[in-house]
């Protein structure tokens, strides 16, 4: 296929690459790999470019998976269900509806492909769930030599445990397993409050609510709590109308946020005074519908994100030193900084891994600059052995990162036995990994 210059979503990178294919299915993928071997060439897959990050960016072959996107099997009496790696989770969303089944847990954009999403360590919020790749039972992958092998915990053992998340640095995924769990409603109850009140019943909030939740608003002391709380799908709730759910998630949530985003990038003395606005017009409300509707929502702005893992007892600690570097500074910050929780697990490149978590998202509209303000959140967060999601932006390299990695030099072991030549490597693994 010729080539075309790739972007991603936020509009952070952009690349061309020296060819594109567009395989369908992992025999075209090996073929592709094998050509680029012959040509000495890079090879990186491409989903929903969703990544901040330059995770993604195609600097040699890029692998287009936008046609990898079909159903391999649904197992209802085991809930296993195996997809291509290029579905959007949308769409899997969906096939999972029609067979009474649903993710256990996910985050709040549903545009990414599976692979993608997990391959970066997606996750959602609450203190007794785990991250996507933590639900994956099974992988089918093209190795740097064209070979197409498939690992779980039973069949190669080590090459499952780093491909949960696995940067892309290990191989193509074609095939993702995933445990799933029945269908379930969520009833989601949005509350303001104040951030001191948030902070001083953190506790509570957190461990009696299934998902947690809330939206701090910079140059102020409100927030947007969400507390979602699970129900079988045969109690009969409250489902929002169509005309509740246009005004909130595309009117209010979209269509007014860009507005005042926009009024801010051109008027930034104004950003405190729309914050406070938009702490009022996010108010309170109560329904109920299917987990992936509440789950994740629809982002039309465009904007930048940098997300670290916190220990979960270090989080009001640094959301106060971030308010107050926020005002020491003059950063006018006018998108909220989201939190939410996640259980500990043993996923080897999990942000999660091994330590009860809380995640910090500090977010900038894509016309204001972002570097200085972002980079003041991440010395609070790296003070306390932070760790920054790899699909969104950060700055540490290969040394920091292996030391906050219980399983680091493990990555790196079995990357040297499977992709020696580094193949499907980019100068974003390069950093993160190392040369």
């Amino acid at each position: 296929m010729a080539t075309s210059p790739w972007q991603n979503w936020s509009r952070t990178e952009a690349v061309e690459p020296v060819r594109i294919v567009r395989p369908g299915g992992a025999g075209e993928i090996a073929a592709a790999v094998r050509d680029a071997a012959d040509d000495g060439l890079r090879v990186k897959a491409v989903g929903a470019g969703h990544s901040f990050s330059s995770i993604a960016a195609p600097e040699g072959v890029m692998v287009d998976m936008s046609d990898m996107d079909g159903v391999v099997r649904v197992d209802t009496r085991t809930n296993l269900v195996t997809v291509e790696a290029g579905m959007p989770l949308w769409r899997l969303n969906q096939i999972l509806d029609a067979h009474g089944l649903a993710l256990e847990n996910m985050g709040d954009i549903d545009r990414q492909t599976v692979s993608g999403a997990i391959s970066t360590g997606t996750h959602g919020t609450g203190e007794r769930y785990r991250g996507l790749s933590w639900q994956v039972s099974a992988l089918q992958m093209v190795l740097a030599d064209g070979t197409v092998v498939r690992c779980s915990p039973e069949q190669r053992p080590e090459l499952f445990a780093a491909a949960r998340i696995g940067l892309g640095a290990l191989g193509i995924i074609t095939e993702v397993t995933i445990q799933c769990v029945p269908s379930f409603q969520l009833q989601a109850v949005e509350t303001p409050m104040r951030l001191d009140a948030v902070l001083g019943g953190l506790d509570e909030l957190v461990a009696e609510n299934d998902h947690f939740e809330f939206y701090w608003f910079p140059h102020t002391d409100r927030t947007l709590t969400k507390q979602n709380n699970r129900y079988s799908m045969e109690e009969r709730k409250r489902r929002p109308t169509r005309l509740a759910y246009w005004w909130n998630e595309g009117v209010t949530e979209n269509t007014l946020f860009e507005m005042s985003n926009r009024v801010g990038a051109r008027f930034p003395r104004a950003v405190p005074s729309l914050n406070r606005l938009a702490g009022r017009v996010w108010n309170a409300r109560n329904y109920t519908d299917v987990s992936h509707r509440v789950f994740a929502s629809p982002r039309r702005v465009v904007f930048r994100e940098m997300e670290y893992a916190v220990p979960r007892e270090a989080l009001p600690a640094v959301l106060h030193d971030l308010k107050a570097r926020v005002d020491e500074r003059g950063f006018k910050v006018s998108f909220p900084v989201e939190v939410r929780f996640a259980a500990a697990d043993d996923v080897w490149l999990s942000t999660a891994y091994g330590r009860k978590t809380a995640y910090v998202a500090v977010h900038q509209y894509h016309r204001h600059g972002h570097e200085e303000y972002f980079k003041a959140a991440a010395d609070i967060c790296n003070a306390v052995d932070g760790r920054p999601h790899w699909g969104k932006m950060h700055w540490l390299e290969a040394k920091a990162l292996g030391e906050r990695y219980a399983h680091f030099n493990d990555f790196l072991s079995v990357r040297d036995e499977v992709d020696p030549e580094r193949r499907f490597t980019n100068a974003y693994l390069e950093r993160v990994l190392g040369v």
